[in-house]
């Protein structure tokens, strides 16, 4: 699959390296709440634009470790677009998803954009202080990790969809 590349030159004045990257778009979402919906119409709106978009039931091959797979994809992206929906923490997964993304966004010029799909910034704020995964053994130090980031990412000017108008 994606392999990491070395930075290419650049003149601009930033700091952090730029990358050559496979896809322009990694998609992150919660696959229950949006992928047969939003997530859906989306992804093909980004294609047929002309996006190398990452989305992981297209790109991952059976058998491949889904976790590797995901982070080097995230690693080469130009950016990544995160649908927040109301079971989205509910995903240890998505969780991982987020904490890569904004390590991704400290070491280049990765850049993050939130979309809040039928939840409001605060409700993904309320979620990431509550983190509850029932009976899975999740060892406190990942939980601390992923509440903070995912109240920095709900912290992110995005896009709210339910305040979207249909025209």
């Amino acid at each position: 699959m994606a392999t990491s590349e070395s930075p290419e030159p650049s003149s601009s004045s930033s700091s952090k390296p730029k990358f050559k990257c496979r896809y322009d778009i990694f998609l992150s979402f919660r696959g229950l709440d949006t992928r047969k919906k939003f997530t859906d119409h989306l992804y093909n709106a980004l294609k047929h634009e002309g996006f190398a978009t990452f989305r992981d039931d297209d790109e991952i091959e059976r058998g491949e470790d889904i976790k590797s797979e995901l982070r080097k994809a995230i690693e080469n992206s130009r950016m990544s677009v995160i649908v927040l929906s109301k079971n989205y923490a509910n995903s240890t997964a998505c969780l991982l998803e987020v904490q890569t993304i904004l390590e991704q966004c400290k070491k280049s010029d990765h850049f993050v954009l939130p979309v809040f799909y039928e939840v409001d910034p605060w409700e993904i704020k309320e979620q990431a202080k509550n983190l509850d995964f029932g009976r899975k053994e999740v060892a406190v130090e990942k939980v601390k990790g992923w509440s903070a980031a995912l109240k920095e990412v709900a912290s992110i000017a995005g896009m709210v969809s339910q305040n979207q108008s249909n025209g």
